[in-house]
């Protein structure tokens, strides 16, 4: 059996993370906020396939959502550092198996993705910093880690178990 990255059926899983960040139901996320479904999908990509390939995947994902976007701000760096280093803990470390440590990884690589997109906007703002981009995005940084780890011990959990029985030990 091949490698996740060897697999037409797990690459094409990919195209899932765009779809669901433009078709996320109000009532998912928290103040208006929705998961980060990069997160949630690189997760235990990494974790099965291993540091590059999780790093590779991290740039091919945050390309499209960059692309999505538009923003001055980028998410690649947060995305590839993340994939690099939970592709680390899968090879490196014992096997994750709790659905808690699933999403104390994704409130981490959140917080992660939050601040990388949130600093260069703050940055640009000058100083003193604007109270009303300052609270928007704090209110984002935080709504949106919440329920990315609420959501991906459920989630991840269930694509770690799919993509851990299409690749050999």
């Amino acid at each position: 059996m091949a490698r996740l990255h060897q697999q037409p059926l797990c690459v094409a899983s990919s195209l899932l993370v765009p779809l669901a960040t433009l078709a996320t139901p109000p009532w998912l996320g928290i103040g208006g906020v929705p998961p980060a479904w990069a997160v949630i999908w690189l997760l235990p990509w990494a974790l099965v396939d291993g540091p590059v390939s999780g790093a590779l995947s991290g740039l091919a994902v945050g390309l499209v959502m960059d692309g999505m976007h538009l923003s001055g701000s980028s998410q690649i760096p947060a995305l590839v550092l993340l994939g690099w280093w939970w592709g680390r803990l899968g090879r490196r470390a014992q096997p994750i198996q709790r659905s808690l440590n699933l999403g104390l990884l994704a409130w981490l690589g959140s917080m992660l993705l939050g601040l990388t997109v949130l600093a260069p906007l703050l940055m640009r703002s000058g100083w003193p910093l604007d109270p009303l981009l300052r609270s928007w995005g704090w209110h984002t940084l935080w709504c949106q880690a919440l329920i990315t780890a609420l959501l991906a011990p459920m989630l991840a959990s269930v694509q770690l178990l799919i993509w851990r029985r299409r690749v050999p030990s």
